[in-house]
């Protein structure tokens, strides 16, 4: 009987490190807490006591292992903390290279905090069971890890609105599981990486707002499960290649404000599955293709701002939905086809070309 006890103990001390975050866990997120400053919501008060596995705000961790496995502080949301105060979130600092201990971490999610400084850890590219790397809408410098591709288990990697540099890691293309890249609204340079078609699972490939140049690779077109391209404000030069419109799920393609030249794919603009295409702000020349039909479905098409010319193709008329459409400022001539979608379309849709006219602008 004298065991008894004992044997309770034994039970009740071995249930409780399984459910506890081993201290080395613990000491890492004090790390990670102590290079940021909080300073309105109080997110870091419930990070108290020795077992950070248990009522740690943005912490969770493995049922199994008791090891952290998610952080997931975003500045924006609504959970009832920002909810009752009535804001979105504010923090500085930095994100410690300490965060590069919790060596079972899955998601890491430090996201819209606005203020948040300093580099991206290199260290990160360690965490091998990384899904998740979210760090949008902060004030991060420095340029992405070179050995980023390491991280083979990544799903989602989301580095936008920052202000991060230098070139895109020719590494990258080696994230053979990720779906989700947006680099978009930061300050990277040179060419996207001439093999970026590897990435074979993406499905979202949001790279605008930076000062890439060189030309779109040809390998993109690889890419059978992309329905979601964009490369607008940057300084792309160089031709659309074909191949864009053969794309088998590409239904969004931004590709305004850069300086790509030559003449438009006509199964760019065949292609039944596009939805919504901007090629605005360029260098286009030659007539717009006539190769509209009845499966044609545009919720937005914008070709203004280049050196197009000759007439609007009549197939237009012929398209089941054309939502909205811009045509204005290039070389544009002749009648403007009358019926749909022509009948709903505003004056602003056709100005400033050579002499296009009728209906809604002067008769001809």
């Amino acid at each position: 009987m004298g065991s008894f006890p004992f044997l309770v103990t034994l039970i009740l001390a071995v249930a409780f490190s399984v459910h506890s975050c081993p201290p080395s866990d613990r000491a890492a997120l004090l790390a990670f807490k102590a290079a940021l400053t909080e300073p309105y919501l109080g997110i870091f008060n419930s990070w108290t006591g020795t077992n950070c596995c248990l009522n740690w705000y943005g912490i969770s961790c493995d049922p199994t292992t008791a090891r952290v496995a998610d952080i997931n502080l975003r500045g924006e949301s609504e959970d009832p903390i920002f909810e009752k105060a009535g804001r979105s979130g504010y923090m500085t600092g930095k994100i410690s290279p300490e965060i590069c201990k919790l060596d079972h971490l899955t998601n890491l999610v430090v996201a819209d905090w606005k203020a948040i400084s300093g580099e991206v850890p290199d260290c990160i590219v360690s965490l091998s069971s990384l899904r998740v790397l979210d760090l949008i809408g902060n004030r991060i410098s420095g340029e992405i890890p070179a050995g980023i591709g390491n991280l083979q288990r990544l799903t989602v990697l989301n580095l936008a609105d920052n202000d991060i540099s230098g070139r895109i890691p020719p590494s990258i293309v080696n994230l053979a599981s990720l779906m989700h890249l947006d680099l978009s609204d930061n300050q990277l340079t040179g060419e996207i990486p001439s093999d970026f078609g590897k990435l074979s699972m993406l499905s979202r490939a949001l790279l605008n707002k930076n000062q890439l140049t060189g030309s779109i690779p040809t390998s993109v077109s690889c890419m059978r499960r992309l329905a979601d391209l964009d490369l607008s404000m940057n300084r792309l030069s160089g031709s659309i290649h074909s191949e864009l419109g053969s794309m088998p799920v590409l239904s969004t393609l931004n590709l305004d404000s850069n300086s790509l030249s030559g003449q438009i794919p006509p199964n760019l603009l065949g292609n039944s599955g596009m939805g919504i295409l901007n090629l605005s702000r360029n260098g286009l020349e030659g007539q717009i293709p006539n190769v509209f039909g009845s499966k044609s479905y545009f919720m937005m098409l914008d070709l203004s701002y280049n050196k197009l010319k000759g007439p609007i193709p009549s197939s237009l008329s012929s398209a089941k939905y054309i939502g909205h459409l811009d045509l204005s400022h290039n070389h544009l001539c002749g009648s403007i086809p009358v019926g749909y979608p022509f009948d709903h379309l505003e004056a602003s849709s056709f100005t400033n070309n050579d002499c296009l006219c009728g209906n809604p602008l002067k008769t001809c």
